[in-house]
Protein backbone atom coordinates (compact mmCIF):
# COMPACT_ATOMS: atom_id res chain seq x y z
CA UNK A 1 0.00 0.00 0.00
CA UNK A 2 1.23 3.50 -0.82
CA UNK A 3 0.85 5.98 2.04
CA UNK A 4 1.99 9.53 2.73
CA UNK A 5 4.12 10.06 5.84
CA UNK A 6 5.76 13.11 7.43
CA UNK A 7 9.56 13.38 7.21
CA UNK A 8 9.65 12.92 11.00
CA UNK A 9 8.16 9.44 10.55
CA UNK A 10 10.58 8.32 7.82
CA UNK A 11 12.76 5.38 8.89
CA UNK A 12 15.65 3.38 7.56
CA UNK A 13 14.23 0.59 5.41
CA UNK A 14 11.26 2.56 4.09
CA UNK A 15 10.79 2.39 0.32
CA UNK A 16 10.27 5.96 -0.93
CA UNK A 17 8.17 6.26 -4.09
CA UNK A 18 8.21 10.05 -4.38
CA UNK A 19 8.18 13.36 -2.51
CA UNK A 20 4.66 14.48 -1.60
CA UNK A 21 5.24 17.93 -0.07
CA UNK A 22 8.27 20.17 0.16
CA UNK A 23 9.35 23.78 0.52
CA UNK A 24 11.93 23.56 -2.28
CA UNK A 25 12.09 21.99 -5.75
CA UNK A 26 14.16 18.84 -5.01
CA UNK A 27 13.28 15.72 -6.99
CA UNK A 28 14.25 12.09 -6.49
CA UNK A 29 16.39 10.47 -9.16
CA UNK A 30 14.65 7.11 -8.69
CA UNK A 31 12.40 5.47 -6.08
CA UNK A 32 14.30 3.38 -3.52
CA UNK A 33 14.95 2.29 0.05
CA UNK A 34 16.23 4.57 2.81
CA UNK A 35 19.60 2.96 3.52
CA UNK A 36 20.84 5.15 6.36
CA UNK A 37 19.95 8.06 8.64
CA UNK A 38 22.11 10.47 6.61
CA UNK A 39 19.68 10.19 3.69
CA UNK A 40 16.81 11.29 5.92
CA UNK A 41 18.84 14.27 7.15
CA UNK A 42 19.64 15.22 3.56
CA UNK A 43 15.97 15.13 2.59
CA UNK A 44 15.05 17.27 5.60
CA UNK A 45 17.77 19.83 4.77
CA UNK A 46 16.35 20.16 1.26
CA UNK A 47 12.94 21.15 2.59
CA UNK A 48 11.14 17.82 2.16
CA UNK A 49 8.09 17.72 4.45
CA UNK A 50 6.34 14.45 3.53
CA UNK A 51 6.85 11.49 1.23
CA UNK A 52 4.95 8.65 -0.43
CA UNK A 53 6.19 5.24 0.71
CA UNK A 54 5.26 1.73 -0.39
CA UNK A 55 4.65 -0.20 2.84
CA UNK A 56 4.80 -3.56 1.01
CA UNK A 57 8.52 -3.00 0.34
CA UNK A 58 9.70 -1.96 3.82
CA UNK A 59 12.93 -3.64 5.00
CA UNK A 60 13.66 -4.58 8.64
CA UNK A 61 17.10 -4.96 10.25
CA UNK A 62 18.61 -6.83 13.21
CA UNK A 63 20.99 -5.39 15.82
CA UNK A 64 23.98 -6.03 13.52
CA UNK A 65 22.36 -4.04 10.69
CA UNK A 66 21.56 -7.12 8.63
CA UNK A 67 18.31 -7.30 6.65
CA UNK A 68 16.00 -9.76 8.41
CA UNK A 69 12.74 -9.07 6.65
CA UNK A 70 11.86 -8.18 3.11
CA UNK A 71 8.61 -8.49 1.21
CA UNK A 72 9.14 -9.52 -2.38
CA UNK A 73 8.99 -6.49 -4.63
CA UNK A 74 6.63 -6.50 -7.58
CA UNK A 75 8.52 -5.84 -10.82
CA UNK A 76 7.54 -2.86 -12.94
CA UNK A 77 5.45 -3.57 -16.03
CA UNK A 78 7.37 -4.13 -19.26
CA UNK A 79 6.56 -0.57 -20.35
CA UNK A 80 8.51 0.68 -17.29
CA UNK A 81 5.72 3.17 -16.56
CA UNK A 82 4.51 3.87 -13.06
CA UNK A 83 0.78 3.44 -12.34
CA UNK A 84 -1.16 6.46 -13.58
CA UNK A 85 -2.08 7.50 -10.02
CA UNK A 86 1.62 7.84 -9.10
CA UNK A 87 2.32 9.74 -12.31
CA UNK A 88 -0.54 12.09 -11.42
CA UNK A 89 1.05 12.76 -8.03
CA UNK A 90 4.26 13.86 -9.77
CA UNK A 91 2.41 15.87 -12.41
CA UNK A 92 0.49 17.80 -9.73
CA UNK A 93 3.77 19.18 -8.40
CA UNK A 94 4.79 20.36 -11.86
CA UNK A 95 1.36 21.93 -12.39
CA UNK A 96 1.63 23.80 -9.08
CA UNK A 97 5.12 25.04 -9.94
CA UNK A 98 3.74 26.30 -13.26
CA UNK A 99 0.99 28.18 -11.41
CA UNK A 100 3.52 29.99 -9.24
CA UNK A 101 5.44 31.13 -12.29
CA UNK A 102 2.18 32.18 -13.93
CA UNK A 103 1.33 34.15 -10.79
CA UNK A 104 4.62 36.05 -11.14
CA UNK A 105 3.93 36.69 -14.84
CA UNK A 106 0.58 38.30 -14.00
CA UNK A 107 2.14 40.30 -11.17
CA UNK A 108 4.87 41.65 -13.45
CA UNK A 109 2.32 42.57 -16.11
CA UNK A 110 0.10 44.29 -13.56
CA UNK A 111 3.03 46.34 -12.24
CA UNK A 112 4.14 47.33 -15.74
CA UNK A 113 7.36 45.30 -15.55
CA UNK A 114 8.72 43.24 -18.44
CA UNK A 115 8.03 39.52 -18.11
CA UNK A 116 11.08 37.43 -17.23
CA UNK A 117 10.94 34.77 -19.93
CA UNK A 118 13.60 32.48 -18.42
CA UNK A 119 11.42 30.75 -15.76
CA UNK A 120 8.58 30.48 -18.31
CA UNK A 121 10.87 28.66 -20.75
CA UNK A 122 12.25 26.43 -18.00
CA UNK A 123 8.84 25.34 -16.71
CA UNK A 124 7.36 24.80 -20.18
CA UNK A 125 10.41 22.70 -21.06
CA UNK A 126 9.73 20.54 -17.98
CA UNK A 127 6.12 20.23 -19.08
CA UNK A 128 7.17 19.22 -22.59
CA UNK A 129 9.55 16.57 -21.23
CA UNK A 130 6.78 15.21 -18.99
CA UNK A 131 4.24 15.16 -21.83
CA UNK A 132 6.67 13.39 -24.17
CA UNK A 133 7.17 10.72 -21.49
CA UNK A 134 3.54 10.41 -20.32
CA UNK A 135 0.94 12.88 -21.56
CA UNK A 136 -1.90 11.19 -19.66
CA UNK A 137 -0.77 12.26 -16.18
CA UNK A 138 -0.72 15.99 -16.94
CA UNK A 139 -3.98 15.72 -18.88
CA UNK A 140 -5.52 14.24 -15.74
CA UNK A 141 -4.15 16.96 -13.46
CA UNK A 142 -6.03 19.54 -15.52
CA UNK A 143 -9.19 18.00 -14.02
CA UNK A 144 -8.00 18.71 -10.46
CA UNK A 145 -8.54 22.44 -10.30
CA UNK A 146 -9.49 25.17 -7.83
CA UNK A 147 -12.58 27.17 -8.72
CA UNK A 148 -11.12 30.41 -7.42
CA UNK A 149 -7.88 30.16 -9.43
CA UNK A 150 -9.36 29.83 -12.91
CA UNK A 151 -7.31 32.61 -14.51
CA UNK A 152 -3.98 31.16 -13.38
CA UNK A 153 -4.90 27.55 -14.03
CA UNK A 154 -6.51 28.20 -17.41
CA UNK A 155 -3.30 29.66 -18.85
CA UNK A 156 -1.23 26.74 -17.53
CA UNK A 157 -3.81 24.20 -18.73
CA UNK A 158 -4.01 25.63 -22.26
CA UNK A 159 -0.22 25.42 -22.46
CA UNK A 160 -0.37 21.76 -21.35
CA UNK A 161 -3.16 20.96 -23.84
CA UNK A 162 -1.28 22.70 -26.64
CA UNK A 163 1.81 20.62 -25.84
CA UNK A 164 -0.17 17.36 -25.75
CA UNK A 165 -1.92 18.18 -29.03
CA UNK A 166 1.32 19.24 -30.76
CA UNK A 167 3.04 16.03 -29.68
CA UNK A 168 0.12 13.99 -31.00
CA UNK A 169 0.45 15.79 -34.36
CA UNK A 170 4.18 14.94 -34.38
CA UNK A 171 5.23 18.59 -34.51
CA UNK A 172 8.98 19.14 -34.04
CA UNK A 173 9.93 19.51 -30.37
CA UNK A 174 11.61 22.89 -30.94
CA UNK A 175 8.37 24.24 -32.41
CA UNK A 176 6.38 22.70 -29.55
CA UNK A 177 8.50 24.69 -27.10
CA UNK A 178 7.59 27.99 -28.78
CA UNK A 179 3.91 27.01 -28.96
CA UNK A 180 3.91 26.09 -25.28
CA UNK A 181 5.38 29.47 -24.26
CA UNK A 182 2.83 31.35 -26.39
CA UNK A 183 -0.03 29.37 -24.85
CA UNK A 184 1.37 29.95 -21.35
CA UNK A 185 1.23 33.73 -21.94
CA UNK A 186 -1.89 33.94 -24.14
CA UNK A 187 -4.22 35.41 -21.48
CA UNK A 188 -1.79 37.67 -19.62
CA UNK A 189 -3.76 40.70 -20.87
CA UNK A 190 -6.71 39.68 -18.68
CA UNK A 191 -4.87 41.24 -15.77
CA UNK A 192 -6.09 44.57 -17.19
CA UNK A 193 -9.77 43.54 -17.27
CA UNK A 194 -11.89 44.55 -14.21
CA UNK A 195 -12.83 41.61 -11.96
CA UNK A 196 -16.49 42.63 -12.18
CA UNK A 197 -16.38 41.74 -15.88
CA UNK A 198 -13.85 38.91 -15.74
CA UNK A 199 -15.79 36.98 -13.09
CA UNK A 200 -19.33 38.04 -13.93
CA UNK A 201 -21.62 34.99 -13.56
CA UNK A 202 -24.23 36.14 -16.05
CA UNK A 203 -24.06 37.12 -19.69
CA UNK A 204 -21.93 40.17 -20.45
CA UNK A 205 -23.56 43.28 -21.89
CA UNK A 206 -22.35 44.46 -25.28
CA UNK A 207 -20.24 47.17 -23.61
CA UNK A 208 -18.79 44.65 -21.13
CA UNK A 209 -17.98 42.19 -23.92
CA UNK A 210 -16.13 44.93 -25.81
CA UNK A 211 -13.97 45.46 -22.73
CA UNK A 212 -13.49 41.70 -22.30
CA UNK A 213 -12.34 41.31 -25.92
CA UNK A 214 -9.66 43.93 -25.34
CA UNK A 215 -7.69 41.40 -23.26
CA UNK A 216 -6.16 40.04 -26.47
CA UNK A 217 -4.85 43.48 -27.43
CA UNK A 218 -3.41 43.83 -23.93
CA UNK A 219 -1.81 40.37 -24.21
CA UNK A 220 -0.25 41.21 -27.57
CA UNK A 221 1.21 44.47 -26.24
CA UNK A 222 2.65 42.79 -23.13
CA UNK A 223 4.09 39.82 -25.06
CA UNK A 224 5.56 42.04 -27.78
CA UNK A 225 7.53 43.94 -25.13
CA UNK A 226 8.88 40.73 -23.55
CA UNK A 227 12.63 40.42 -24.21
CA UNK A 228 13.50 37.24 -26.10
CA UNK A 229 9.96 36.34 -27.18
CA UNK A 230 9.64 34.54 -30.51
CA UNK A 231 7.34 35.51 -33.37
CA UNK A 232 5.67 32.10 -33.18
CA UNK A 233 4.88 32.44 -29.47
CA UNK A 234 3.36 35.85 -30.15
CA UNK A 235 1.39 34.49 -33.11
CA UNK A 236 -0.20 31.74 -31.02
CA UNK A 237 -1.29 34.17 -28.32
CA UNK A 238 -2.61 36.72 -30.82
CA UNK A 239 -4.78 34.24 -32.74
CA UNK A 240 -6.49 32.33 -29.93
CA UNK A 241 -9.88 34.06 -30.40
CA UNK A 242 -9.95 34.23 -34.20
CA UNK A 243 -12.63 32.20 -36.07
CA UNK A 244 -12.53 30.61 -39.50
CA UNK A 245 -15.65 32.52 -40.60
CA UNK A 246 -13.87 35.85 -39.96
CA UNK A 247 -15.99 36.89 -36.97
CA UNK A 248 -13.29 36.38 -34.35
CA UNK A 249 -11.24 39.04 -32.60
CA UNK A 250 -9.17 41.18 -32.40
CA UNK A 251 -8.39 41.13 -36.14
CA UNK A 252 -11.48 39.47 -37.71
CA UNK A 253 -9.11 37.77 -40.11
CA UNK A 254 -10.32 35.21 -42.71
CA UNK A 255 -9.54 31.51 -42.38
CA UNK A 256 -6.78 31.48 -44.98
CA UNK A 257 -4.77 33.81 -42.73
CA UNK A 258 -5.30 31.79 -39.55
CA UNK A 259 -2.31 29.50 -39.22
CA UNK A 260 -2.44 25.87 -38.14
CA UNK A 261 -1.04 26.85 -34.74
CA UNK A 262 -3.66 29.60 -34.33
CA UNK A 263 -6.37 27.05 -35.09
CA UNK A 264 -4.89 24.62 -32.58
CA UNK A 265 -4.80 27.05 -29.66
CA UNK A 266 -8.40 28.14 -30.35
CA UNK A 267 -9.48 24.52 -29.82
CA UNK A 268 -7.36 24.08 -26.68
CA UNK A 269 -8.57 27.40 -25.23
CA UNK A 270 -12.26 26.62 -25.74
CA UNK A 271 -11.97 23.03 -24.52
CA UNK A 272 -10.35 24.10 -21.26
CA UNK A 273 -12.88 26.91 -20.75
CA UNK A 274 -15.72 24.42 -21.25
CA UNK A 275 -14.41 21.73 -18.88
CA UNK A 276 -13.05 23.92 -16.05
CA UNK A 277 -15.03 24.62 -12.90
CA UNK A 278 -15.33 28.29 -11.98
CA UNK A 279 -16.64 30.03 -8.89
CA UNK A 280 -19.92 30.78 -10.68
CA UNK A 281 -20.41 27.68 -12.87
CA UNK A 282 -19.59 23.99 -13.12
CA UNK A 283 -17.60 22.71 -16.08
CA UNK A 284 -18.95 20.32 -18.69
CA UNK A 285 -17.95 16.67 -18.97
CA UNK A 286 -15.40 15.85 -21.67
CA UNK A 287 -18.04 14.21 -23.83
CA UNK A 288 -20.25 17.33 -23.71
CA UNK A 289 -17.24 19.56 -24.44
CA UNK A 290 -16.29 17.43 -27.46
CA UNK A 291 -19.86 17.78 -28.75
CA UNK A 292 -19.67 21.58 -28.42
CA UNK A 293 -16.32 21.67 -30.24
CA UNK A 294 -17.84 19.71 -33.12
CA UNK A 295 -20.82 22.10 -33.21
CA UNK A 296 -18.47 25.10 -33.37
CA UNK A 297 -16.55 23.42 -36.20
CA UNK A 298 -19.80 23.03 -38.18
CA UNK A 299 -20.38 26.78 -37.75
CA UNK A 300 -16.88 27.40 -39.17
CA UNK A 301 -15.61 28.83 -35.91
CA UNK A 302 -13.07 26.02 -35.53
CA UNK A 303 -11.16 23.77 -37.94
CA UNK A 304 -13.19 20.56 -38.38
CA UNK A 305 -10.20 18.33 -39.15
CA UNK A 306 -8.20 19.61 -36.17
CA UNK A 307 -11.21 19.24 -33.84
CA UNK A 308 -11.52 15.58 -34.83
CA UNK A 309 -7.79 15.07 -34.32
CA UNK A 310 -7.94 16.80 -30.93
CA UNK A 311 -10.75 14.48 -29.78
CA UNK A 312 -8.74 11.50 -31.01
CA UNK A 313 -5.70 12.88 -29.18
CA UNK A 314 -7.55 13.25 -25.87
CA UNK A 315 -9.52 10.01 -26.26
CA UNK A 316 -13.27 9.47 -26.05
CA UNK A 317 -12.79 8.85 -22.33
CA UNK A 318 -9.54 10.67 -21.46
CA UNK A 319 -7.19 9.08 -18.96
CA UNK A 320 -7.90 10.57 -15.55
CA UNK A 321 -11.53 11.36 -16.34
CA UNK A 322 -14.39 9.79 -14.36
CA UNK A 323 -17.07 7.45 -15.68
CA UNK A 324 -20.20 5.86 -14.27
CA UNK A 325 -20.50 2.13 -14.90
CA UNK A 326 -23.59 0.00 -15.42
CA UNK A 327 -22.87 -1.55 -12.00
CA UNK A 328 -23.53 1.90 -10.43
CA UNK A 329 -19.85 2.26 -9.59
CA UNK A 330 -17.75 5.29 -10.38
CA UNK A 331 -14.33 4.65 -11.91
CA UNK A 332 -11.32 6.60 -13.08
CA UNK A 333 -9.97 5.87 -16.56
CA UNK A 334 -6.49 4.39 -16.09
CA UNK A 335 -5.44 3.68 -19.67
CA UNK A 336 -6.88 3.78 -23.16
CA UNK A 337 -7.83 0.81 -25.25
CA UNK A 338 -6.89 1.81 -28.78
CA UNK A 339 -8.40 -1.38 -30.19
CA UNK A 340 -11.72 -0.71 -28.42
CA UNK A 341 -11.91 3.03 -27.54
CA UNK A 342 -15.32 2.88 -25.82
CA UNK A 343 -14.03 0.24 -23.37
CA UNK A 344 -10.89 1.63 -21.69
CA UNK A 345 -9.20 0.14 -18.64
CA UNK A 346 -10.66 1.70 -15.50
CA UNK A 347 -10.34 1.54 -11.72
CA UNK A 348 -13.60 1.58 -9.75
CA UNK A 349 -13.63 3.25 -6.33
CA UNK A 350 -17.15 4.45 -5.39
CA UNK A 351 -20.67 3.02 -5.19
CA UNK A 352 -23.07 5.73 -6.37
CA UNK A 353 -26.14 3.94 -4.96
CA UNK A 354 -24.75 3.71 -1.42
CA UNK A 355 -22.82 6.98 -1.67
CA UNK A 356 -19.61 5.48 -0.30
CA UNK A 357 -16.07 4.61 -1.31
CA UNK A 358 -15.41 0.92 -1.98
CA UNK A 359 -12.27 -1.16 -2.40
CA UNK A 360 -10.58 -0.12 -5.65
CA UNK A 361 -10.79 -2.66 -8.47
CA UNK A 362 -9.03 -2.65 -11.84
CA UNK A 363 -11.45 -3.48 -14.65
CA UNK A 364 -10.73 -4.23 -18.30
CA UNK A 365 -14.08 -3.21 -19.79
CA UNK A 366 -13.39 -4.93 -23.10
CA UNK A 367 -13.43 -8.25 -21.23
CA UNK A 368 -16.16 -7.55 -18.67
CA UNK A 369 -19.96 -7.43 -18.47
CA UNK A 370 -19.74 -3.95 -16.92
CA UNK A 371 -19.81 -1.00 -19.30
CA UNK A 372 -19.67 2.79 -19.25
CA UNK A 373 -23.04 4.50 -18.94
CA UNK A 374 -21.71 8.05 -19.17
CA UNK A 375 -18.78 10.32 -18.48
CA UNK A 376 -19.23 12.25 -15.22
CA UNK A 377 -17.57 14.86 -13.02
CA UNK A 378 -16.70 14.52 -9.34
CA UNK A 379 -19.07 17.42 -8.59
CA UNK A 380 -22.02 15.43 -9.94
CA UNK A 381 -21.76 13.27 -6.81
CA UNK A 382 -20.55 15.96 -4.38
CA UNK A 383 -17.07 14.46 -4.49
CA UNK A 384 -13.69 16.20 -4.53
CA UNK A 385 -11.28 15.10 -7.27
CA UNK A 386 -8.28 15.70 -5.01
CA UNK A 387 -9.75 13.39 -2.35
CA UNK A 388 -10.48 10.77 -4.99
CA UNK A 389 -6.82 10.81 -6.03
CA UNK A 390 -5.73 10.59 -2.36
CA UNK A 391 -8.04 7.61 -1.83
CA UNK A 392 -6.67 5.80 -4.89
CA UNK A 393 -3.11 6.49 -3.73
CA UNK A 394 -3.96 4.97 -0.35
CA UNK A 395 -5.40 1.92 -2.08
CA UNK A 396 -2.00 1.42 -3.77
Amino acid sequence: MIVEIEISGLLKGHYVVDIAKQRGAYSLTTPGHIKNIKVIGNLRSRGVESLLIDTSKTLTFDADNNIVGRIKETPLPASNKSPIILEISKAKKLFNQSKEIQRQVFSDAQQGRNINLTPVIEITNKTIDTVFKNADALACVINIRKKDEYLLEHSVSVSVLMTIFARFLKIDKKIVQLLSVGAFLHDVGKINIPDSILNKPGKLTEAEFTIMKSHVDHSIKIIESTPGISELSLEVAALHHEKLDGTGYPYNIPKEKITKYGRMIAICDIFDALTANRCYKEGYSHIKAFSILRSLAKKEHLDQRLVDLFIKCMGIYPVGSLVELSSNKLAIVESRNDGDPINPNVRSFYNSLDGRYVMAEDINLSDNEDFIVRGVRADDFDLDMNKIIEFLLMEG
